[in-house]
């Protein structure tokens, strides 16, 4: 296959979206990003890469870092994890209040807020926020083989300024005994992770480990292991984008995780990985534009897990 054809035209194919949806405004640092952003990069298994327009742009990309602290809190706790944060998508808003109460503080899945803030502090354990952070970082540096990933401090003070809610979350979180170390120093971890800096290329190198069972595809090092990586990423294909996340796997049928940054990861088992960017978001907060641009590349490539 052309892949960089089929790249340029996915691309294309998204233009007639670029800046649409709404640029995300719950964080103030988001609101004033340029909407008409749009970069989409595609990196197979043996570092192949191939990108078209602004693929190389850092962004901040929220949420996705929540499929790798989860890597992180997996490699920490085993499946200790689960007695703390479910595995089910929650059919409700990603910041829901009334099913932490229903679900008695366990969240019903890693990638809502809640149950990312859980992982967190999971992965802080009994050390502190700085050590976990240092260790996320470093993790993505070793993995995108770039040693400038670094937090956006600017957005992660925006994060914390606008971050009452999150906050409320977590200490309801606590009230149930499901956190284990102080809600500042967990939403500190989370705000920071959440606030890390890369571009789509970046993002996809990145995660080419989950693409093949656990182990980096270019040297054969393992990172994860085969069990824990299917299991990622059968709740990236089933609860990562929040309430959008049966829409997204009934179009593209990939695991994939948004972020309100307007980022979109997904992971193509055997083959490699894929990052999109476009700041304007549907009601979901799932990148308009990103999504038309995989889907046309599933279309392309047949890449689909149902195929």
């Amino acid at each position: 296959m052309d892949y960089q054809a089929i790249v340029d035209e996915a691309l294309s194919a998204a233009e007639t979206y670029r800046g649409h949806g709404d640029v995300a405004s719950h964080i103030p640092a988001l609101a004033t990003v340029n909407p008409k952003k749009l970069g989409l990069a595609l990196v197979l298994r043996d570092g192949t890469t191939y990108c078209a327009g602004d693929a190389d742009e850092a962004f901040s990309i929220q949420s996705i870092s929540t499929v790798f602290t989860l890597s992180l809190a997996l490699q920490h706790v085993g499946g200790a994890l689960w007695n703390h944060v479910g595995r089910e998508a929650s059919g409700s808003p990603l910041n829901s209040l009334v099913q932490l109460e229903s679900d008695k503080g366990k969240p019903r899945n890693p990638f809502m807020n809640a149950g990312a803030m859980v992982v967190c502090d999971q992965l802080i354990g009994s050390d502190d926020a700085e050590t976990a952070m240092q260790e996320l970082l470093d993790f993505l540096r070793e993995r995108a083989g770039e040693d400038g990933i670094m937090v956006d401090e600017r957005v992660a003070m925006s994060e914390s300024k606008a971050g009452a809610l999150n906050r409320s979350l977590a200490h309801y979180v606590s009230s149930f005994g499901n956190l284990r170390n102080p809600v500042d120093e967990v939403v500190s971890v989370y705000f920071r992770q959440c606030s890390i800096a890369m571009s789509c290329r970046q993002l996809a190198t990145a995660a080419l480990y989950l693409a093949c069972d656990g182990t980096d595809c270019r040297t054969g090092t393992p990172v994860l292991g085969p069990e824990r990586t299917r299991r990622i990423l059968a709740l990236m294909l089933t609860c990562g984008h929040y309430d959008n996340s049966g829409d997204f796997a009934f179009r593209i049928g990939l695991p994939g995780k948004s972020g309100s940054g307007g980022g979109i990861l997904a992971v193509i088992p055997g083959v490699g990985a894929a990052c999109v960017w476009s700041p304007g978001l549907n009601a979901a907060r799932t990148s308009l534009a990103g999504a038309v641009a995989l889907e046309r590349l599933v279309q392309r490539t047949g890449w689909s897990v149902f195929v």
